[in-house]
Order: C-alpha cells, then structure tokens, then sequence
C-alpha cells in the first residue's frame, strides 16, 4: 500500500493543524494563478481534515451512547425508554445511534487489543475505518499494520485487501485459480464476487462451477461462473417462497438444468423472482385493502352532518374498499385502466 505524497499524507503539518484548529483553508476556485495540482492538493488536505474528525467525532459519539446505554440498563426502570427518550430529545434515531455505538467498539477493540495507536486513526477515512472493522481479522491486521506506517488509508484499499484474502483463503476457489490470482495472471478483484455468490449454493452446485474452472482457468469463464451463480443463487431463494410451486410440484432440479442446456439461465431466475414478488404484493395488496375497510368504517361511524368535508374524503376513496378497486394508470390514450376484483373469503 503506497504512501501518500504531500500536501495529503497523513503526517502532513497542515493537515495536524487544521485538525487542532479546525480551520480550513479553501483555494479560490477563481485565481488564475494557482496551478491545478497545487488547487487539487489544496482541496484534498481539507477533505482529509473532514473525514478524519468526522471519524473521530463519530467514534466519541458511540462511546457517550454507549455510556448513556449501559447506564439506562445498570440502573433504569423503564426497559430501555430512558435511552430512547434520550436519542430522541436529540433527533437520533435507533439505527444511527448503533451504528455509532458499533463503531465505538470496533475502535476500542482494535485499541485495546494493540493492533492500533490513537495516532493511527488519522490514517484512515471514515469509510476506510468502518469497513475494516467489518473485515477478517486478518485484513484487520493488514491494514492496521499499514495505517501504524502512516500510510493513508482508504476504502479502496481496504476492499482490494479484503478481496484478497477472500479470494485466497477460500476453499471453494481452485487451486489452478489461486496460483493464477498469485501470479497475477487473473486479477483477485474477480475472484471474490465468485466466492460470494457460490456460498449461496448447496455443495452439489458449487461444484459443476470449480470444475469449469479448472477445465478452463482464465478470467472469462471466471466472469461468466460469477454470473451463472448468481443467476442460480436467485433462482434457488425464489423458487423456495413460491406458493404456486407447492400447488403445482415440479422438479426444479430439472427445470433449471433444461434453462442450463439452453443458456436462459437468467431468464428463468427472473421469472420465479417476478413471480415470488408477485405473491408477496397480492398478499400486501389484500391485507392493505383489509386495512383501508376497517379504517373507513370507523371513520364513517364517527362522522355526520357537521363533517361535511370528512364525508367527502371518504366518499372520495369509498372506491377502494369496494369488492372492485380500480386504479389508472397513465394518462391520455395510452393510459389503461386496472380493474382488480377481491373475492369475499367464503367464495374463494
């Protein structure tokens, strides 16, 4: 991992300078008489100063959520409203507030267990930081090694370490592969997105793909594994939530080797896909409907003469909760009406 030239290298003093003072100064984007690489350089030094106190700021925040959290269960009453009254007296929602909290532990893990000094976490970007708090261990290691050098730290470099180590690691990867990866003959970046998608498979499937591959070991056969198992990835999830598919048995093993044999793998994935997705808004459909029923008839008993305008929304929307609904779409000639009709329960 290279390091950054100045005027952006981590150790930069005016980046040490802008972080005491936080202070930025910003190039005239209008003077003629500042070179491009020197407006650049200018630019780059106060993104570095944003994201490395963004990062810092942020993990200070997880550690005052997290004391205000620990606090509320040590000794609170209330099961936890006391932290939630807390966030939201501040405008914090739930999500944002864990997800400062796990980056506090990240960092204090890699603190404590010695990995990293507080003076490293000025090598990483914000985004750097957080995705490899979420890596292996030993991408972990890695890029903490290279941070501790002082070498800048970014995504990108985080995600091509990981890649690595996925792609080198994993035992679903032929050996013909590795060595190529290696070797550099087949960039690593590929062979992860492979190991992704073949995780998804039972160990029946995943192994038609390694066989491929080591007949054929070169990147476009890697490229079009990937894809083929995504495809069947899809196909197997969706094939699984499909009522129609219980209702009427087939054997999708067969289904899918004739899509095989005919190259439309994508094609019939997509299709059970529509097709779950289908059952799934019917079912949303109905139950929204159902809803809207309900709703109309409390608001029908409680309205009369003196709501004349209450009266008019429902009489508006009465449409809706009828047996029929109907709903346009699109306007002029080429819009279409849709009619659709709920059958009572005893009818179905």
């Amino acid at each position: 991992m290279a390091k950054v030239s100045p005027p952006s290298s981590p150790l930069d003093p005016s980046v040490e300078d802008a972080l005491r003072d936080l202070t930025l100064q910003l190039p005239n984007p209008e003077d003629d008489k500042i070179t491009e690489p020197d407006f650049l350089a200018q630019v780059e030094t106060a993104w570095l100063v944003c994201d490395r106190f963004d990062l810092q700021t942020d993990i200070w925040r997880g550690r005052i959520l997290r004391a205000v959290r620990d606090r509320e269960k040590a000794q609170g009453e209330g099961r936890g409203s006391g932290f939630l009254n807390w966030l939201q007296d501040r405008d914090i929602s739930k999500t944002q507030a864990y997800s400062w909290i796990e980056l506090a532990n990240s960092a204090d893990t890699l603190l404590q267990d010695g990995q990293l000094d507080a003076a490293a976490l000025n090598c990483f970007s914000k985004a750097a930081f957080v995705a490899t708090a979420q890596a292996d261990p030993e991408v972990q290691q890695m890029v903490t090694e290279a941070a501790c050098r002082g070498d800048r730290i970014t995504r990108r470099e985080v995600r091509q370490l990981d890649d690595e180590w996925t792609a080198m690691s994993s035992e679903l990867v032929p050996t013909v592969i590795k060595e190529k990866a290696a070797s550099n003959t087949i960039p690593s970046r590929y062979l992860a997105p492979f190991v992704r998608e073949l995780e998804k498979l039972p160990s029946s499937h995943q192994t038609v793909f390694q066989e491929e591959l080591v007949a054929s070991p070169d990147v476009d056969t890697l490229k079009q594994a990937t894809a083929e198992a995504r495809y069947l990835a899809r196909y197997l999830q969706s094939a699984s939530q499909v009522q129609a598919l219980d209702q009427n048995p087939i054997n999708l093993e067969q289904a899918l080797e004739e899509a095989l044999r005919l190259g439309c793998l994508n094609t019939a994935a997509d299709l059970v896909n529509q097709a779950a997705l289908l059952e799934q808004t019917i079912a949303k459909l109905y139950t929204t409907w159902k809803r809207l029923g309900t709703l109309t008839d409390q608001l029908e008993e409680a309205t009369g003469a003196s709501t004349p305008q209450l009266r008019s929304l429902l009489k508006a929307l009465a449409g809706l909760a009828t047996e029929v609904v109907e709903v346009q779409l699109g306007e002029g000639e080429r819009g279409r009406l849709i009619r659709l009709k709920i059958l009572p329960e005893e009818e179905i």
